[in-house]
């Protein structure tokens, strides 16, 4: 399983909870969409796993900046997932560099809003936020592979939606 999170805005944690937390745990690979904020954040998420990916948002920290990129791609059993905050990119944009990345999936987070759509033929997955919703409900993103499917999950464990990529 492949656990997915972004816009964690925490100061010294991963602020993370129940079903979240175990889904982190038990997860293969963790991709973080960006905005932690702090470095202690960004620790907190890699002593919690495996295999860990992440990129940097508009409001994580300078020292975050110099170990995390802006973009990346992660290649895990043969699926290419390409990851970015997406705070400085349209549709457009998103989708020109999900082509470029030959991306199967790409995941963004800025907006704290869960939701899958697609831009054109690219599958697009914002996991929301788990610990700063905003307007939102609060959540994350697991996904199975073979077939290549995921479902968005509030903390909690509660399901709001499930997808097929």
């Amino acid at each position: 399983m492949i656990t997915v999170v972004s816009d964690t805005h925490g100061r010294d944690s991963h602020r993370l909870t129940d079903h979240a937390l175990s889904a982190i745990r038990e997860a293969t690979l963790v991709l973080h969409a960006g905005d932690f904020v702090t470095e202690s954040v960004l620790d907190a998420f890699e002593a919690e796993s495996t295999r860990f990916a992440g990129v940097t948002g508009n409001n994580d920290s300078s020292t975050l900046r110099e170990r995390l990129p802006v973009a990346q791609t992660v290649e895990y059993e043969g699926t290419r997932i390409a990851l970015v905050h997406g705070h400085e990119h349209t549709d457009t944009g998103l989708a020109l560099f999900g082509q470029q990345e030959n991306a199967d999936l790409l995941v963004v987070g800025h907006s704290h809003r869960p939701s899958f759509r697609y831009i054109g033929d690219l599958p697009v997955l914002n996991p929301g936020s788990h610990a700063d919703p905003r307007w939102y409900r609060p959540a994350y993103a697991e996904l199975e592979l073979d077939p290549f499917r995921g479902r968005l999950i509030e903390p909690d464990g509660t399901l709001i939606d499930t997808f097929t990529v």
